[in-house]
């Protein structure tokens, strides 16, 4: 698979079926390993082992209802009282991070309303911060760290 732009990871795969498959450790089974699948795998190895983020409180590939419709994210990651906190969306590296997959991740975002938002396709990644009493958001600078309850300052480096 492609490099990314993100630390390397050691990953389970096997052949199954002519096709390669990738042990998804929040999913606990193995997946087929799409472009996109590798960047999801990569990206939540990155939050767990670098941003601190429990692997305990992530959830992939989840139903939603968005205005009374079906729709299933990629990635999101609860805080310990059951809050979403930031929901992620994940792109082929092929696939130029583009507005429409902001609007993706915003439409989902209505009906979670989580503090964070991540587009990635491995090789940029970008993160903002929603500021609901102001009805917008800021980008950060980079992935925010994990902490229960904590804000994002102007720098994008989180603090409690």
């Amino acid at each position: 698979m492609e490099k990314l732009n993100l630390p390397e990871y050691a990953f389970r795969t096997k052949m199954e079926g002519g096709k390669k498959m990738i042990f998804d450790s929040i999913r606990k089974k193995f997946v087929v390993l799409t472009p996109e699948e590798w960047v999801r795998q990569n990206f939540i190895q990155y939050l767990i082992r670098e941003k601190n983020y429990p692997e305990s409180l992530m959830a992939v590939e989840k139903q939603i209802m968005v205005s009374g419709k079906q729709r299933r994210f990629d990635l999101l990651i609860y805080l310990k009282n059951g809050q979403p906190l930031l929901i992620a969306e994940f792109k082929a590296p092929s696939v130029k991070v583009s507005q429409d997959a902001f609007d993706q991740v915003v439409r989902y975002n209505m009906a979670l309303r989580v503090e964070r938002v991540i587009v990635s396709n491995g090789l940029q990644h970008f993160a903002c911060e929603i500021d609901y009493p102001n009805n917008s958001y800021n980008y950060l600078q980079g992935i925010p760290e994990y902490c229960e309850r904590c804000r994002v300052d102007s720098e994008g480096q989180g603090f409690s």
